[in-house]
């Protein structure tokens, strides 16, 4: 990790990030979609691979442009099932036990101009019971995300560049 940035200045990855000795920039939402500041933070970091988690802002097109298939996000639910804006955290969770689902999970996908469109990296599953709360399931799905996200990652990038698909100007 070479550094972290958010939109919110409470989010806790940026306290990971001081703990840890990342480098981190707070930005408005603003910011992101009219302004380059964060294009700048990534060039002038030799920013290569964007992982975005819990992250509510549509990335901005020029971005996604620029960081083709190197943009990966995780999404707390069974993609294309509870996609979309506004489709987050416990509002998805809830969304999933309201309709009676018997099944939820992770969706880990690359990022394009839509919200949760991009392709599929990896999906995993869990039951969703009578029993569960948008809290319980949301511990289900945040042990499924610890487990699989970072090897996902890493497994992505390794054969990215494996297959000679990224090559710095």
């Amino acid at each position: 990790m070479k550094l972290v940035l958010s939109n919110k200045e409470d989010a806790f990855v940026l306290q990971r990030a001081k703990q840890l000795n990342v480098s981190s920039a707070v930005f408005s939402s603003k910011a992101l979609k009219e302004e380059n500041i964060v294009d700048n933070l990534l060039k002038e970091n030799n920013i290569d691979f964007i992982i975005l988690a819990g992250f509510l802002v549509k990335f901005p097109d020029r971005l996604v442009k620029e960081y083709q298939g190197r943009i990966i996000n995780l999404h707390p639910s069974l993609l294309p099932k509870y996609g979309g804006k506004g489709m987050y955290g416990n509002m998805v969770h809830q969304a999933i036990i309201e309709a009676k689902e018997i099944e939820s999970g992770i969706t880990i996908h690359l990022v394009d101009e839509k919200y949760d469109n991009g392709q599929h990296l990896f999906q995993t599953k869990c039951t969703v019971t009578p029993q569960d709360t948008p809290e319980s399931l949301a511990a289900k799905i945040h042990s499924l995300e610890y487990e699989h996200f970072p090897r996902v990652i890493y497994e992505y990038i390794i054969k990215y560049y494996l297959n000679g698909k990224f090559q710095k100007g």
